[in-house]
């Protein structure tokens, strides 16, 4: 498969513009800049050459965006075992065993979160690791260390245009999942009423029942019939609404995706995927390249979590 891409490179990688400028802001900032990546030398080299290559004037090649590159990482092993570091030629020779401090203009192959936190001297959330695979990159990364993580996700831009373009009927959707509460609320309320007018009904003397100087068994029945007519009203506003919600709903998912919906949501709660992202992604995009619209120094905070009890 690789081989057939190699051949077609174009046909099968978007060469994004910004991607240049992006890594050029970094690096202009201060920050240096590392690639690893579990693919082999021979196909890392034909990738970046056709994403990078004479796309800025002051970088003579793509590895001149990098301060270190690695291939063959093998992730997720790369953060979990004590696999040695290689050092290889252009050609993808190797040229032997690599420890201590990482040199910019060569090639380095597999190795170790440890020993490359020991070579760069930087460790912990000093480190941004940008990657697209929530296990071998997200998952792994934030278990094994402490680096803060940004996770790729090209399908975030047809899932915001289908946020969108639905915003109407999403906002219907939340109308309606209020209103599904309250309707649940006051069936509660009316349940228990129409409880204790039977139990009031029961406890009513029988002897007084025809007395009519005594209305409070005719009172007692016209509230429970009331009552009824309410608990059947509600009931039917219950439904309805739940209908319509459960309508909306579908239409939405296959507004997104029609075989499986949106993928960071199932119904009201968050994929399994979604969920994922949200534990292990300090922060997402859909491109690197998204960046490059903000500052080197710009700290991302994150909204803040509320658990069910908060929301009342």
């Amino acid at each position: 498969m690789k081989r057939i891409i190699k051949a077609n490179l174009a046909d099968y990688i978007v060469k994004d513009p910004e991607l240049a400028p992006t890594l050029h802001k970094f690096r202009s900032s201060g920050k240096k800049t590392f690639l690893l990546t579990n693919s082999a030398w021979d196909y890392t080299d034909a990738v970046m050459k056709h994403l990078l290559d004479h796309a800025l004037p002051a970088y003579p090649n793509w590895r001149s965006y990098f301060d270190i590159v690695i291939c063959a990482g093998a992730k997720p092993a790369f953060f979990t075992d004590r696999n040695p570091f290689l050092e290889i030629d252009a050609g993808g020779n190797v040229k032997g065993e690599h420890k201590g401090a990482f040199s910019r203009n060569r090639i380095y192959q597999g190795g170790n979160i440890h020993a490359f936190e020991k070579g760069v001297g930087v460790r912990g959330d000093h480190v941004l690791y940008i990657g697209d695979h929530i296990y071998g990159d997200m998952l792994r990364a934030k278990k094994s260390s402490v680096w803060r993580t940004a996770m790729i996700l090209q399908e975030l831009e047809s899932e915001l245009t289908a946020v969108e373009n639905n915003k109407d009927r999403l906002e219907r959707v939340e109308q309606l999942e209020r209103q599904l509460v309250r309707l649940d609320s006051e069936i509660s309320y009316q349940q228990m009423l129409l409880k204790s007018l039977q139990k009031l009904a029961e406890q009513g003397d029988p002897a007084h029942a025809h007395d009519p100087l005594s209305h409070a068994a005719p009172t007692v029945e016209a509230a429970k019939h009331e009552a009824k007519r309410r608990l059947d009203e509600l009931r039917a506003a219950l439904k309805a609404a739940a209908d319509e919600a459960g309508e909306n709903d579908r239409v939405i998912d296959r507004a997104f995706n029609p075989f499986w919906g949106p993928i960071f949501r199932e119904a009201r709660e968050n994929s399994r995927f979604g969920q994922q992202v949200e534990d292990y992604a300090c922060v997402y995009t859909s491109r690197v390249s998204n960046f490059l619209a903000y500052s080197p120094l710009r700290y991302f905070r994150s909204p803040r979590d509320h658990m069910p009890h908060e929301l009342v």
